[in-house]
């Protein structure tokens, strides 16, 4: 199956409220991080694939019609080399703001893997973070999460993607604008239920209770 829509943003865009409206409006099933946890084989082929083990994207992304969200971000060139008819989503947020949610969640979680997640007594919560701080950590920032080198990161990455995607087949998205621009650009119709609003801080401390 080829991709329909590909997402290129960044963690703690709005990803996962995207995933479940891209479903919604029939573009689904979408591949986010969090398909990880009930596929656990996953991560080992994703990392890899950070490590450059690896170029076989399409034995985890086959059977999927969009993507959002690291792990795939870091091949969006490739996945959009390879689905050419496909629409790309660039999710966007303030970058002060968005540097305060991924700190308080993604970074964290990373950060306490690297200080004492060797002592984690679950062994494919080992492999999962093994692979999000190759994927997230190495790949993405070079090993710095700072606030100052991050924001540029983001910030290039935006910039890039804008650069390089012809217009016709971008669009640059917040989650806050609602269904209108979305439905617009992939030509279906508008639903009448609320826009997914998912995956808030709260939200994700919740889903992994003991960890921030």
């Amino acid at each position: 199956m080829s991709l329909d829509v590909i997402g290129s943003g960044f963690g703690r865009t709005g990803t996962l409220s995207l995933k479940l409206a891209l479903e919604q409006l029939g573009f689904g099933p979408c591949y986010h991080m969090i398909e990880t946890r009930t596929h656990p084989p996953h991560d080992a082929m994703w990392l890899a694939m950070a490590t450059g083990k690896s170029i076989d994207w399409r034995a985890i992304l086959g059977l999927y019609r969009s993507t959002v969200d690291w792990p795939s971000v870091f091949i969006w060139k490739e996945l959009i080399a390879a689905n050419p008819d496909a629409k790309v989503i660039l999710t966007v947020r303030d970058p002060q703001t968005w540097y305060e949610s991924a700190s308080k969640t993604i970074f964290a979680r990373m950060l306490e893997y690297e200080g004492d997640g060797a002592q984690d007594a679950d062994p494919h919560h080992l492999d999962h973070m093994r692979m999000v701080n190759a994927v997230v950590l190495d790949k993405a920032f070079g090993g710095d999460l700072s606030r100052n080198h991050a924001i540029e990161i983001f910030n290039a990455h935006n910039a890039e993607v804008r650069r390089t995607v012809p217009p016709e087949k971008l669009l640059v998205y917040e989650a806050g604008e609602g269904w209108d621009p979305l439905c617009a650009f992939l030509g279906v119709p508008v639903p009448e239920s609320p826009y997914p609003n998912v995956n808030s801080t709260a939200d994700f401390t919740n889903r992994f209770p003991g960890r921030t």
